[in-house]
């Protein structure tokens, strides 16, 4: 078994049993859109081969991509194969889905390194062994492309009125569509025949936005290769408050822990919105579904204890179960424990030692010397993260927000020394819930 409770594919018929994994998906809330229901529901009725692509923009992905990966694991773990295709080609021409303005160019070599890490990253998620799940880069086929054979053998099939009236272009139409991001869509349809005629893929699933682009695929792929392809969507999902789903103040809340701590990991979920609690449950883990329908209309502790559960069980997919355990650990000892079930925690317990609120909690580390001349509190405030500039943190101290070592600060430029030190470190807080200690060194 994979951490973080998924299981790969030779156990998944022992967990499946007779459910299709489309009504698992539908009654999650994963599906927006599909091609015909009865048609997919019996096509997926036998072992298939699926993919959803991801764009190499960064080293990590992010909260963004965690449904895509994990409709994956759902169709790995009733028996379908999964492919992860890291778009490393399309990745030269970039996405105008969901985008007001052309995406910033990335050099070949920086696509590269991107999209080995992703490799990496989706490894953590998927069986890849013996072929259960599959990894690809359409760099490998796309790169090479010779234009003129392309625009002649693929180009023809495509309809410019009908691209013009897709929502991915008809969004950006007013604000300019580059020539080089309106062949996007032909190279996703290229991706999806490839893959049909060389793995026998005939499923592709991504967020909602790409619909016009998957049906693209569909299309060639009946044209080109007399075959039938389908297609499933993903809602674009955002927070009860409208906020896009994994963006705060802070940025990006990454799916690696080297860009996200795994204990900011863990507060992200935990400070969920009362109102997506029950819904984000049946998303983003693999509890039982019968589990999940009692938290529906839940108020208080029990409310709390449902964020918990969430916040360790995604953090527990995302990073791992030791990484999960210490920051509900330090969660504990800053804010006050929460007791998990115990059907939840990991069958191996951590040493207090390594885990708890020394382990998880965000650290930085600064000269000693620094605090011995005294360090405004505003700096350390954007210096950490805590803020994103100097205003945002002076807004923070005004509002009352701003607290060192538990004490509000009541001036944003109050000088932090080393009187201020405990246990050689610092602890700085924005608001309830965000935390950051600054340690020294010599």
């Amino acid at each position: 078994m994979l951490d973080g409770g998924i299981l790969p594919m030779n156990e998944a018929a022992r967990v499946a049993g007779r459910e299709n994994v489309l009504d698992v998906l539908d009654d999650r809330g994963f599906v927006a859109q599909s091609t015909d229901v009865d048609e997919m529901r019996e096509h997926l009725g036998q072992g298939r081969t699926c993919y959803v692509g991801f764009d190499p923009t960064a080293d990590s992905l992010h909260i963004g991509h965690l449904l895509p990966i994990l409709a994956l694991v759902h169709m790995q773990r009733h028996g379908h194969r999964p492919i992860a295709l890291v778009g490393g080609g399309t990745g030269l021409v970039g996405d105008p889905s969901g985008k007001t303005e052309m995406r910033q160019m990335l050099t070949l070599e920086q696509i590269q390194a991107n999209a080995q890490a992703l490799k990496r990253q989706l490894s953590s998620y998927l069986d890849f062994s013996d072929g259960r799940a599959l990894l690809m880069n359409n760099a490998d086929w796309l790169v090479g492309l010779p234009y003129i054979d392309f625009l002649r053998d693929i180009g023809r099939h495509f309809s410019v009125n009908r691209m013009l009236a897709a929502e991915s272009y008809k969004a950006r139409m007013e604000t300019g569509l580059n020539f080089i991001e309106f062949n996007y869509m032909l190279l996703q349809a290229y991706d999806f025949l490839h893959l049909y005629t060389r793995w026998d893929c005939t499923i592709q699933m991504g967020g909602n936005d790409q619909w016009g682009n998957i049906v693209a695929g569909i299309d060639l792929i009946r044209r080109k290769a007399g075959g039938a392809g389908h297609a499933l969507t993903f809602p674009l999902l955002t927070t009860a408050s409208g906020q896009k789903m994994g963006k705060t103040a802070a940025g990006a809340v990454w799916l690696s822990p080297e860009r996200t701590s795994s204990y900011d990991f863990y507060q992200y979920w935990i400070n969920t919105d009362d109102r997506d609690v029950h819904r984000f449950l049946k998303l983003y883990t693999f509890l039982p579904l019968v589990e999940i329908r009692d938290s529906a209309g839940l108020e208080g502790h029990e409310l709390n204890l449902c964020k918990t559960i969430l916040a360790f069980e995604v953090t527990r997919v995302a990073h791992g179960s030791e990484k999960a355990l210490a920051a509900h650990e330090a969660a504990g000892d800053l804010f006050g424990r929460r007791r998990l079930p115990s059907e939840l925690l990991p069958s191996s317990t951590i040493p207090r030692e390594a885990s708890g609120e020394s382990a998880a909690v965000p650290t930085t580390t600064i000269p000693v010397a620094r605090l011995e001349s005294g360090v405004p509190a505003f700096e350390l405030f954007v210096e950490t993260g805590l803020c994103g500039s100097r205003s945002a943190a002076r807004r923070l101290v005004e509002q009352g927000g701003a607290y060192l070592n538990d004490r509000r600060l009541t001036s944003f430029d109050q000088l932090v020394g080393t009187a201020d030190l405990s246990a050689g470190s610092i602890m700085l807080k924005a608001g309830k819930k965000r935390v950051h200690r600054v340690s020294v060194s010599e």
